[in-house]
């Protein structure tokens, strides 16, 4: 009898962890996971890449040192037949596969919205992945240097302006941990004050971080302000221009600086499948995380619409459900692969954590609320026993024992957009030269 063949589409919580869990179940079993990078990125530690206190390469989990024994594809999915249990996988070379499986598991994820701004495409700077928290971070130590250097007065206060467009996690998050960054870096600017800083969080809803409880979410919001943060509810950005941004309620700010975290869309991949999907562009799925009426094939994570059995609705679209749903789903392929009954998908949050800069954040743990350096301490101690591979663990504790008790790096690494430009700078040089 051949071997189960298990395609897995996507490397994220969902994706890794279903691998380690029907690898260890199953080893006869032939599991390919497919992924545009070789690496898992945790999500929760990318505000500290981009404030310098967590080595960038520490918050990525090499997907072939954590699998082995998985064939671990760089590429993505881009068809499936669920009627021949074939898949076709584009390549980085921009060839294409076909792939046949016995079951096939989508944690293919969601990507960024875009809103409907104008000109937020070529003005704004996204905040999901390491290029971007590294480009983030080199972009706003440029703009303390541009300050620093410049005698204009206008120029100066378009330098030292930062909006951030939404009010959610990654939002809330981002700001406060760079907010520290350049004040911090402020040290070694003798020009620029602290105070000369303005940041500014744009948020459509009438309250930041909705998930939190009341308590905490004044608390979160309370210390932002405190800080200076201007913090703009119920608006929204309505133009993004060259220098400048208009809110919706009519004020117009100068700024070099327009980060969008306005939440997360499912991969668009999912429109090309032919699989059944909700008005959230979601693949549905029942209590075992099998897509409904599919033969053969499963979905969890930001993708999917994961019935919650315990408060009922859909799982939110969190990490720490992203990882229980990963662990059940290889689970449950496992147990259909030896003849057994899948499980209920069933899970309880919990508790939640925000950074808010070093040594702040907030926490809620059940019933009990937190702040302060309790729940920041906290927050570090369970996302470091989280991260997969004891190599990850042990460089993410080597660097924050490294950075707790100083001051933020303010070295400036700029990288070019195109590594060709040097290049061609010098040439155009000679060029004008002779």
């Amino acid at each position: 009898m051949s071997a189960p063949r298990v395609l897995i589409a996507g490397g994220g919580y969902v994706g890794l962890y279903a691998a380690l869990r029907l690898r260890r179940a199953r080893r006869d079993a032939e599991i390919t996971l497919v992924n545009p990078d070789n690496y898992m990125l945790f999500r929760p530690l990318l505000p500290e890449v981009a404030s310098g206190t967590l080595e960038a390469r520490h918050a990525a989990v090499p997907l072939r040192e954590a699998l082995r024994g998985v064939d671990v594809v760089s590429g993505r999915l881009v068809g499936l037949d669920a009627g021949s249990h074939t898949a076709t996988v584009a390549t980085l070379d921009d060839g294409e596969t076909t792939r046949d499986y016995d079951h096939a598991v989508l944690a293919v994820g969601a990507v960024s919205r875009m809103l409907p701004v104008p000109g937020l495409a070529d003005h704004g700077i996204g905040f999901t992945s390491v290029t971007e928290a590294l480009f983030l971070r080199n972009h706003v130590l440029g703009r303390l240097e541009t300050a620093h250097a410049t005698p204009n007065r206008e120029r100066r206060k378009r330098a030292l302006t930062f909006v951030f467009v939404g009010g959610g996690y990654s939002g809330v998050e981002a700001l406060a941990e760079l907010q520290d960054l350049a004040s911090d870096a402020c040290r070694w600017y003798p020009t620029i004050d602290p105070a000369d800083l303005q940041w500014v969080l744009v948020e459509a809803a009438d309250r930041l971080l909705p998930s939190l409880p009341d308590e905490l979410e004044s608390r979160a919001t309370s210390l932002l302000t405190s800080r200076g943060v201007d913090i703009r509810l119920e608006t929204q950005v309505a133009k993004a221009a060259d220098g400048a941004v208009e809110l919706s309620d009519g004020t117009r700010l100068a700024t070099d600086t327009l980060v969008s975290v306005a939440g997360v869309v499912p991969n668009p991949v999912l429109n090309d499948l032919g699989l059944p999907l909700d008005d959230a562009g979601r693949v549905p799925v029942d209590a075992y995380l099998r897509v409904c009426d599919v033969d053969g094939v499963w979905a969890a994570g930001d993708c999917a619409a994961v019935p919650d059995s315990v408060g009922g609705g859909t799982c939110p679209p969190t990490a720490q459900y992203a990882l229980r749903e990963g662990r059940a789903l290889g689970d449950n392929v496992a147990a259909v692969l030896d003849g057994r009954e899948p499980e209920r998908f069933r899970y309880r949050s919990k508790g939640q954590f925000v950074t808010l800069g070093h040594r702040k954040a907030v926490a809620s743990l059940g019933r009990l609320r937190l702040g302060g350096s309790l729940a920041w301490a906290l927050r570090r101690a369970y996302y470091c026993a989280a991260i997969p591979t004891g190599n990850r663990k042990v460089r993410t504790l080597a660097d924050w024992l490294i950075a707790t008790p100083g001051h933020h790096d303010p070295s400036n690494l700029r990288t070019e957009h195109e590594p060709k430009q040097p290049f061609e700078k010098a040439q155009a040089a000679a060029e004008k030269k002779s």
